[in-house]
């Protein structure tokens, strides 16, 4: 078994808190991972990505090649496409709906979306939004992370127990609200609410 995962937004929407979650969750697994990260212009807005690699045997190189990816998880629809070239021929997207307009020139989102729907495997999901219904837009991560869930490779139970781990040094509250916004992703993803 083996996965490659990139992650893809901007600064200060949570990519790295999913990079730690599937890390987490992996090694509870007895998996092997590997994980490597840019951050461009982080705090102002700028791209950022991770590239997870998760495995049950070892794993050499933390850089996933192009045409290997078999899933992108993006929290900005634009920031997705720039990293089409990375998916592998049957892979996967997922993607929250609503754009992160840092540009000037930010494209049509409508063509944005529409290039992401001519992939056969792909889920568009309003993550923002459900994260507002549950009070705290910073959540929306969780959301996506949920929503991709049933392709990822480990259980919910150690991706809850990963979720748990990372925040609850933020207090109780927190860890739980981050927790069902993650199983909101994941029912959001089963009933077909996708977009």
């Amino acid at each position: 078994m083996k996965i490659n995962i990139i992650l893809a937004g901007v600064g200060g929407q949570g990519i790295l808190s999913i990079a730690a979650i599937l890390d987490t969750a992996a090694l509870q697994q007895n998996l092997y991972v590997k994980q490597s990260e840019i951050h461009g212009m982080s705090q102002r807005g700028g791209a950022v990505e991770s590239h997870v690699r998760i495995s049950d045997q070892a794993i050499f190189s933390d850089l996933i090649p192009s045409g290997k990816a078999d899933l992108i998880i993006a929290l900005e629809p634009m920031e997705l496409l720039r990293y089409l070239p990375f998916l592998k021929q049957d892979g996967w997207l997922v993607t929250d709906a609503n754009p992160f307009e840092n540009i000037e020139n930010y494209p049509d989102l409508k063509s944005v979306l529409n290039e992401i729907k001519t992939h056969r495997n792909h889920k568009i999901i309003n993550a923002l939004k459900s994260a507002k219904d549950l009070g705290n837009s910073k959540v929306a991560n969780m959301v996506l992370l949920g929503a991709a869930s049933s392709l990822l490779p480990l259980s919910d139970e150690v991706i809850l127990k990963a979720i748990q781990t990372l925040f609850i040094s933020k207090g109780e509250h927190v860890a739980e609200l981050n927790i069902e916004a993650f199983l909101k992703g994941k029912n959001l993803s089963q009933t077909n609410k996708a977009l």
